[in-house]
């Protein structure tokens, strides 16, 4: 798709953010001046037995992938895991509550989602709200959340746009590394590596651009060639033309900033057409099991891509991984995601410890809980530095596959292997 469509993309997204947070600040003196609203404020009902997590989220449509293999299964399992302890103790209730979870379908539609998730907040009068999916709608979801004070533990998605603006919405938390640690890693293992040249492919939507953004200066500074850059639409059928592009270039790296299923595209047509440069790197997807169980080990062998932790990473973390297997082992809808399993799950944590430690549902002072203390997760010591999990406790930010293994390769002392540069010729048919 052209320039043009990127931008009115970006822009129809801005205008529902925009009027959204019109909205909050105009019909429940949202915060000014860093206070937070009293909405979220808990009415006991004596008759209440449990806590509802609801919200919208896209079973179907182009983004389903992600609730079928990433935050979707986490979340099923944390609850169920919650549940068979008996609930989570509220203090103020004097009991055990077990979650009841209430989540609709947007259909991957962004509009569609922003009506669901008032829905569920005010008709449905959920007690606390899960996130939507993808970089774009957490930012649209990111006002409604602060409009009605209910906290808002983000999962699929990332934005340094939303960094910006996260003072305004201070019951949004983002529990994702994204493209300010991502991409200088990922720069500093090209450099050093000896990369010359890029050739970039990004998806037509928030995460697209903002990544491709960040990158192109990034690589520019460190004096690596950006030899083409190339936006594709979510529902792209063919990237033929893009791989010719990309060959003619003569490019070192590949670096796919898209979804799965673009991903998966380009990683298949690179494959048949023998497309193998130094470096071949994907973007979300890239760290999924699936990537390996659709196409082989051989063949992803080398691939890069965002993330990154492994079961070498932590004893929390192989624990954690051990029981998300066994549960979802198998299940075959169920991918093993290599960036964010373990950061979901400890914004989950986080979540969960903050209600235990204030003994309420009152959304207020668990926002405030979360915003200012420590906490014990999957990821060691965690906590929130402007609403987002602090970049010390991240496990890594780039991996690759070697030897069925995603490996963290940042150039610091998380990494638990050293980057394979070249990457392997594909193996033959």
């Amino acid at each position: 798709m052209k320039k043009k469509s990127v931008l009115a993309l970006i822009l129809a997204v801005l205008a529902v953010f925009m009027l959204l947070s019109a909205c909050a600040k105009s019909e429940t003196g949202a915060p000014q001046d860093g206070q937070t609203p009293d909405a979220g404020e808990s009415k006991i009902d004596p008759n209440k037995e449990t806590i509802v997590f609801g919200g919208s989220r896209s079973i179907s449509g182009v983004y389903a992938f992600f609730e079928q293999s990433a935050y979707g299964p986490i979340y099923k399992m944390w609850v169920d895991e919650v549940n068979a302890d008996g609930g989570l103790y509220v203090e103020e209730y004097g009991k055990k509550m077990p979650i009841e979870l209430k989540v609709y379908d947007d259909t991957s539609d962004l509009s569609t989602m922003t009506r669901m998730l008032e829905k569920a907040i005010v008709e449905d009068n959920v007690d606390f709200i899960l996130p939507p999916v993808s970089t774009a709608f957490l930012y649209a979801a990111a006002p409604i959340a602060n409009k009605y004070g209910k906290v808002l533990m983000g999962a699929e998605g990332g934005s340094a746009t939303l960094k910006e603006s996260i003072a305004q919405y201070p019951y949004f938390f983002s529990s994702l590394n994204f493209s300010d640690t991502q991409v200088p890693a990922l720069v500093d293992i090209l450099k050093e590596e000896d990369i010359k040249s890029a050739y970039i492919v990004f998806i037509e939507d928030l995460h697209g651009t903002e990544y491709s953004g960040a990158a192109i200066p990034a690589l520019a500074n460190a004096g690596i060639d950006v030899k083409g850059v190339k936006s594709v639409p979510a529902d792209i059928q063919d990237m033929t033309s893009i791989i010719n592009d990309a060959i003619s270039t003569g490019a070192d790296a590949f670096l796919c900033m898209t979804y799965p299923d673009q991903g998966y595209l380009a990683l298949n047509q690179s494959i048949s057409m023998n497309y193998n440069p130094k470096i071949w790197f994907m973007g979300s997807g890239g760290g999924f099991s699936s990537i390996v169980d659709i196409f082989g080990n051989d063949v992803v062998e080398g691939i890069m891509s965002w993330g990154a932790w492994n079961t070498k990473s932590s004893e929390a973390c192989k624990d954690y991984f051990d029981r998300f297997y066994a549960r979802y082992k198998d299940d075959p809808n169920v991918s093993y995601d290599y960036w964010g399993l373990v950061h979901y799950y400890a914004g989950l944590q986080c979540v969960q410890e903050a209600i235990e430690k204030t003994g309420t549902l009152d959304n207020a002072k668990v926002r405030d809980y979360l915003a200012n203390n420590h906490f014990t997760t999957v990821l060691g010591d965690t906590w929130f530095e402007n609403n987002m999990i602090a970049p010390e406790c991240f496990m890594g930010n780039v991996g690759q596959w070697q030897n069925g293994i995603f490996e963290v390769i940042d150039r610091s002392s998380k990494a638990t292997s050293d980057p394979i540069v070249p990457k392997p010729e594909w193996p033959a048919a």
